[in-house]
């Protein structure tokens, strides 16, 4: 998931680098989603194993 949003920002600071902004803020929302979903899931993750 953290590739994805990797990805995501990579193409978002393309886009707008050849002067896409609205796609570049399209891409740049999606990562910034798919990176709080990750994170979201990472510390689930850590506390369940934490409780173990």
């Amino acid at each position: 998931m953290l590739g994805w949003a990797i990805i995501f920002l990579v193409v978002s600071l393309l886009a707008a680098l050849f002067g896409f902004t609205g796609m570049a803020a399209a891409f740049a929302g999606i990562a910034k989603i798919l990176f709080f979903i990750f994170l979201v899931l990472f510390v689930v993750s850590l506390l369940l194993h934490l409780f173990r």
